[in-house]
């Protein structure tokens, strides 16, 4: 069974819940880093922080994000080494994000996209492995660099 966080602000809170009940149907453990409850004046980096630290630890194999845009959510996440976030509104990048940038964690939209395609997107997301391709390793690499403040090129 694969471990999943998941978190979300009022903006997502919606989303989150009905994705934590899918999640769980099929099988995911799944961490939920809050919010808790709907609370309107809540702040996404409270939720969204400590499921991104979680990922970059490895606590949880992979997150899911979700604030009203997914946006502030996608550059919360980023801030925290080891975590490559990306803000997914497609398929296509569901996909493409784990396959050639090991991709871990998706940022939604809870008020962008309805409930059903936001588990789409977390379903192609979930079943996506990085490639491993020596190109996306490299670019990885040149990444990993940044996030330890060693600017090389």
């Amino acid at each position: 069974m694969r471990r999943i966080g998941i978190a979300a602000d009022h903006g997502g809170f919606e989303a989150k819940e009905y994705l934590t009940g899918k999640l769980r149907d099929v099988g995911y453990d799944v961490v939920d880093f809050g919010d808790r409850q709907l609370l309107p004046d809540d702040d996404y980096p409270d939720f969204i922080v400590p499921l991104a630290r979680a990922v970059g630890h490895g606590n949880v194999e992979r997150g899911v994000a979700i604030c009203g845009s997914g946006v502030g959510a996608c550059i919360a996440a980023n801030k925290i080494p080891r975590v490559r976030a990306c803000l997914i509104h497609e398929a296509f990048s569901a996909r493409q994000g784990v396959e050639d940038d090991d991709m871990n964690v998706i940022c939604l939209g809870g008020r962008v996209v309805d409930n059903e395609f936001a588990w789409h997107l977390v379903q192609i997301f979930l079943e996506a492995q990085f490639s491993g391709a020596e190109r996306h390793r490299r670019r990885l690499a040149k990444i990993a660099v940044l996030e330890n403040g060693e600017v090389q090129f």
